[in-house]
């Protein structure tokens, strides 16, 4: 291994059982490659920035992605432990889940789809884009030096599109059920903490937050401002015939109750607000059940955030163990203050090969982790 602080080193070779001994002279270079190259983490880029562009036996590099015997899933882990140990070794272990879209195009890249751009698209113009689609799992720690919220991905799962998933002969698994694997793979890792995923609107389903209620997962998202909350269902009487009740009666939805003067709000100092400093935003929380005909009934503990200069939508808390003033502060926190990744992509080496023409082409997308294996 080049010469290395004893810090740097130790975390380099956590990986190290991961591979065989053969693999891992070739991997470690790639790892160290990766964290000190710019720009895009290519094989070549790697081997350049190690000072190794003039290698022999490049190809041997090249093998470890597409040859060599590893388990992804084997890694997040370990770089989840590292991360959790340097950032939130105690107290809950706070998650984002997100998806992105990697733009590639090619006839060999098969599991790739047509989807909407979310950066070049608005409400009134719609942009496609052509590409890969990840879903990252991160983890939400304050970093001291950058003053805010990071989100640091240490697992990514590949979701293919329906029409690759068709014609491979696959069962499509959408963004919500990646996104359930992948939780619940952490809740399995993270027997002892408590875990709060917080995600967009697009993970507001009735399906992904009874898995996550189910398996223990606080759950922090956008609300629909016209979702059917009821009371729970009163306690059943002795000798009543018939279904047991799901659901009591029916609550105002949440605009209603955005719209009612005789509201309750309670004021809450947010931290960090944007990147602006300290924000004074009022809130009004209460517990209900979310109910739709055929799917599960969710209890939720909603909050609704109101800022006097920009008026934000509603958020939820799909597991109502966050009490008191604390699930306003996650909220504030996680959902309001925002976060920002030092990659929005996830990062990942690709391999660049020569073909007889002197152009430069690039392999197929790397084979993610099997999670047909750990299905919930």
């Amino acid at each position: 291994m080049p010469h290395l602080p004893a810090r740097f080193a130790r975390v380099i070779l956590a990986f190290a059982p991961l591979f065989v001994h053969r693999t891992w002279r070739h991997a470690r270079v790639l790892l160290i490659g990766a964290i000190l190259a710019p720009g895009r983490r290519t094989v070549a880029s790697v081997l350049r920035m190690t000072g190794r562009s003039r290698e022999r036996r490049f190809v041997n590099y090249h093998r470890v992605l597409s040859r060599a015997a590893w388990e992804p899933r084997a890694g997040a882990r370990v770089l989840l432990g590292l991360l959790i140990g340097a950032f939130a070794p105690s107290g809950p272990v706070v998650m984002a889940l997100d998806d992105t879209i990697e733009r590639r195009r090619g006839k060999r890249i098969t599991a790739k789809g047509i989807y909407r751009d979310p950066v070049r698209s608005s409400d009134a113009h719609f942009v496609k884009a052509s590409g890969l689609r990840w879903m990252s799992l991160m983890l939400l720690a304050p970093i001291p030096w950058a003053r805010r919220v990071w989100a640091l991905p240490f697992l990514t799962a590949l979701v293919p599109s329906e029409r690759s998933s068709r014609e491979q002969g696959h069962r499509h698994r959408s963004l919500l059920d990646v996104g359930r694997q992948l939780a619940l793979q952490v809740r399995r890792w993270l027997q002892g903490r408590d875990l709060v995923l917080v995600g967009d609107s697009g993970f507001s389903a009735l399906l992904f937050l009874d898995a996550m209620r189910r398996g223990g997962v606080a759950t922090i998202t956008r609300l629909r401002l016209d979702a059917a909350l009821y009371d729970p269902a009163p306690p059943r009487l002795p000798g009543t015939v018939g279904r047991p009740r799901k659901k009591g009666a029916r609550l105002p939805t949440l605009s209603q109750v955005l719209d009612d003067e005789s509201t309750s709000w309670q004021a809450l100092v947010v931290p960090g607000w944007y990147g602006a400093g300290e924000r004074v935003i009022e809130i009004a929380a209460s517990t209900a059940v979310w109910r739709h005909a055929g799917l599960p009934v969710v209890p939720i503990r909603w909050v609704l955030m109101r800022d006097p200069e920009h008026p934000s939508r509603p958020r939820l808390c799909s597991v109502p163990t966050l009490r008191g003033s604390r699930h306003g502060s996650w909220l504030g926190s996680c959902n309001a203050g925002r976060w920002r990744s030092p990659s929005r992509k996830p990062v990942r080496i690709w391999a660049s090969r020569r073909s007889g023409n002197g152009r430069t082409r690039r392999s197929r997308a790397p084979r993610p982790a099997c999670w047909r294996c750990s299905r919930s």
